[in-house]
């Protein structure tokens, strides 16, 4: 009698889940569209870090990026809030429990416009999350237009031009505060892996303006965020490697031509460099270097930016270990006397 073979055991990672315990529903966004590849690596850097899904929180705005939550970590904790609205209501929620890692998912609309006053006070808070912008230069939930990142020049399907010049965010995400800041394409599997795995390691605001292509309104001749313009102007501007602080990897350093830098959590991110003498710990020639690179037409992409030793938000504030949502009413809620005294030194 034949024995029946058992299929193998699904792969686990160091706390022994499967990748499968990192999914989330079926995509309802368009075939092909780059915000799935961008989910597809948020799976893959949570499962390879070891984040316990229960301990993250998955808070969006509104459009066809802030519909991405749903399609992965469905274990995880989700808030879908209002237009422009995440950073606000991710400031209440980490406050509310800094025990847990928060991950932010918005648009360059739901950014770079109806949310950019809430999002440039988020970035100089220095807030404890992981902000990325899924952008792809349109308003792909009504239809094409144009938004706040598109560049000058660059052309709709019905071929209006676009004649005014973009919002650049991850110059103003370095210039206002955040700690990590980098962009990436949704299409460079690698590269964009990598960096979320560093982002995970990170205590700050992370920044990932990530290139996602709108498969629908702004993949043709003519745009300037499709994949065939990305694949034929991406210049990255530095290689990207990942240590985890569990993993006992000896890594070999060319002098002079590697930054290794040590994340709060023990890991490192190694840095090795293409554009000649660029330092990601230098804010004013980060900048600088973006901006050059706007005036030559070139797309960099990479870690531009990194401070590990910036206080957040939460230590400026000095928060008790405890999460303030737990902590009995007796102890939050000031008595009559406190208040009564508050009062008096008023007067």
């Amino acid at each position: 009698m034949a024995t029946a073979t058992l299929p193998p055991a699904p792969k686990t990672n160091r706390i022994g889940l499967p990748v499968l315990e990192y999914r989330g529903g079926k995509t309802t966004l368009c075939a092909g569209c780059g915000h799935n590849a961008i989910s597809e690596r948020i799976i893959d850097a949570m499962f390879e870090m070891g984040v316990q899904p229960e301990r993250l929180m998955k808070l969006s705005g509104i459009g066809c990026s802030s519909k991405s939550p749903a399609y992965f970590m469905s274990r995880s904790h989700s808030f879908n809030s209002v237009h422009g609205r995440m950073p606000s209501v991710s400031t209440g929620a980490i406050l509310g429990n800094h025990t847990m890692m928060a991950l932010g998912v918005s648009g360059d609309g739901d950014t770079a416009s109806i949310g950019m006053g809430q999002f440039v006070h988020l970035l100089r808070r220095n807030l404890p999350m992981i902000y990325i912008i899924e952008d792809n230069g349109v308003y792909g939930l009504t239809k094409g237009q144009f938004s706040a990142t598109a560049d000058i020049g660059s052309k709709l399907k019905t071929g209006v031009i676009n004649d005014l010049p973009p919002i650049d965010t991850c110059s103003l995400a370095i210039q206002l505060g955040a700690t990590f800041v980098g962009r990436s394409f949704s299409g460079d599997k690698k590269q964009l892996l990598t960096m979320l795995k560093a982002a995970i390691a990170h205590r700050g605001t992370v920044m990932l303006d990530v290139i996602s292509p709108c498969v629908t309104f702004n993949d043709h001749e003519g745009s300037t965020k499709s994949y065939k313009f990305m694949q034929e102007h991406d210049e990255p501007i530095n290689e990207l490697g990942f240590v985890s602080s569990f993993d006992d990897i000896e890594v070999d350093y060319d002098h002079g031509t590697t930054y290794d830098v040590k994340m709060h959590d023990g890991s490192h991110l190694r840095l090795r460099k293409i554009k000649e003498d660029y330092d990601p710990t230098d804010r004013i020639g980060a900048v600088k270097t973006l901006m050059d690179a706007h005036e030559k037409g070139e797309v960099l992409t990479g870690v531009f930016y990194v401070d590990t030793e910036k206080p957040t938000f939460t230590d400026l504030l000095n928060l008790v270990d405890q999460p303030l949502s737990s902590l009995p009413e007796s102890q939050i809620r000031p008595s009559k006397a406190v208040l009564d005294k508050v009062m008096a030194s008023l007067q």
